[in-house]
């Protein structure tokens, strides 16, 4: 059933009272494990460089601000840096939030309108382990695959070796962010980027991110672009592996899988993954994960 957006979800920030947000652990049904979140329910007027500031100020790595759009639920999502036009952990947890504070037992259906106006439904489920929500991050598109020259470029550029790559290709695929992956079999707990220039050297290649999975244990790790913050749980490259399984036989149509990532940083997450059609016709990928709630505060000063 499609959930009744809650009048509540507005624009708190136009009134004199202070933002209150709600801090989740998103991947993972355990506080203080799994991709730690802020969710504003309702954000008001506020400025994109205002979102960013707070988001700064609370170290969160992405936070989200919502508020009632019409039919759906308007979402801006920014990590430490910068506005993000899709994100995989703040839409589950947001969801997941709006669910625990408006929603009942039974399975509730929330619209998400994000950057370009794309459009999001997530499917949230109350249980004994707490909430989950799923969505589907429809067709991915296959961008490129880069020659074989790059795959010691890239394995030098996380700090492995050519011999640590699976023999499988490299691949950019996006569902909304553009990830290169970059498969191993061996040696993920040592990856690091060690280039400067890797932005300038996925642009090469069309990507703008990239994955590092071991296809045999399927756990990943991903990092922001200078290599200085790992990320715990990447929900929007959890569709792009998703895709990159079906396509080369690392799992079947409709075959749920879960993809493992944020050990090495001592926050285990795990991001469930089912991705529809066949190897040369992927229609779909749906990610789910777990969300648990930690606590609750309030910004006196947007």
């Amino acid at each position: 059933m499609m959930s009744q957006i809650p009048n509540n979800v507005q624009a708190v920030g136009e009134h004199a009272s202070p933002l209150s947000f709600i801090h989740c652990d998103v991947f993972s049904s355990r506080p203080y494990s799994g991709n730690s979140l802020a969710v504003f329910p309702g954000c008001g007027d506020l400025t994109a460089t205002q979102m960013l500031t707070i988001t700064q100020e609370l170290r969160h790595f992405e936070s989200i601000f919502l508020h009632r759009d019409g039919e759906y639920i308007s979402a801006r999502v920014f990590d430490l840096f910068e506005e993000l036009p899709f994100a995989g952990h703040p839409i589950i947890g947001a969801a997941c939030t709006l669910h625990r504070l408006y929603g009942n037992t039974d399975a509730q259906k929330w619209a998400f309108k994000l950057m370009g106006d794309r459009i999001i439904n997530v499917v949230t489920c109350k249980n004994d382990d707490g909430y989950s929500g799923r969505f589907d991050q429809g067709r991915p598109d296959f961008l490129a695959a880069p020659a074989n020259e790059y795959r010691n470029i890239f394995a030098k550029a996380f700090g492995l070796s050519l011999l640590q790559l699976a023999d499988l290709p490299l691949e950019v695929i996006s569902t909304g962010l553009k990830y290169l992956v970059l498969p191993v079999c061996d040696g993920l707990e040592n990856a690091q980027i060690v280039r400067p220039d890797l932005e300038e050297l996925l642009a090469g290649i069309g990507a703008e991110f990239a994955y590092v999975v071991d296809v045999d244990r399927l756990e990943g790790r991903h990092w922001n672009n200078d290599g200085v913050v790992e990320d715990i749980a990447t929900g929007s490259a959890a569709g792009v592996v998703g895709a990159y399984a079906l396509k080369h036989g690392l799992a079947a149509s409709g075959q749920s899988f879960t993809l493992k990532q944020g050990r090495f940083i001592g926050r285990p997450s795990e991001i469930h993954v089912t991705a529809y059609g066949a190897p040369d016709d992927v229609q779909r990928v749906e990610v789910e994960g777990a969300v648990a709630f930690v606590g609750e505060g309030r910004v006196k000063t947007p």
